[in-house]
């Protein structure tokens, strides 16, 4: 059974999650009117890829005995300079959502709630992940530069990603 300070949390990071997902969203948009329709597809999969971890959380909560308490989602960003620009404002976005998850682990290592910190391990892997293909990401195109090019080859091999990794 989740504690209420636990429980409360849990939903303001299914927020957070659905956020993000929208946040992706928006990128794929701008990437889709760029041209681009690589990175846009990759966001479409870091959309789906973040709806599918708010659900994991949103599951967790009914799962433990709690009660799911949905927030509206704030408005994300709509502009955006380019490529560099994109994927630097989504790793800071990412150093956020880590910096949220192990304050989860962190409440739930004081709370004494055991299922709760295996399933906020789960999530500091995850965000592991995120944080070192955004960073990857970054490199790539801070290699490419200014040649259009090898922005192409990048946007080509982005559009060959085939599911979100969930």
């Amino acid at each position: 059974m989740l504690t209420k300070k636990v429980e409360t949390a849990i939903n303001a990071q299914v927020a957070a999650e659905f956020y993000a997902a929208h946040l992706y969203l928006s990128m794929a948009a701008f990437f889709e009117v760029a041209s681009l329709p690589g990175f846009a597809k990759w966001m479409r999969m870091q959309h789906q890829e973040e709806m599918a971890h708010g659900m994991r959380l949103f599951d967790f909560v009914l799962n433990n005995g709690g009660v799911v308490t949905l927030s509206g989602v704030k408005q994300p960003p709509t502009t955006f300079t380019g490529p560099l620009q994109v994927m630097a404002l989504a790793l800071k976005h990412e150093k956020s959502v880590t910096a949220s998850i192990n304050k989860l682990y962190e409440l739930a290592l004081k709370e004494k709630d055991y299922p709760t910190q295996v399933e906020m391990q789960w999530f500091i892997n995850e965000q592991t992940e995120e944080e070192r293909t955004f960073s990857d990401n970054i490199a790539r195109l801070k290699l490419a530069g200014d040649n259009g090019a090898a922005l192409l080859m990048i946007d080509s091999e982005f559009g060959t990603r085939s599911t979100a990794a969930i």
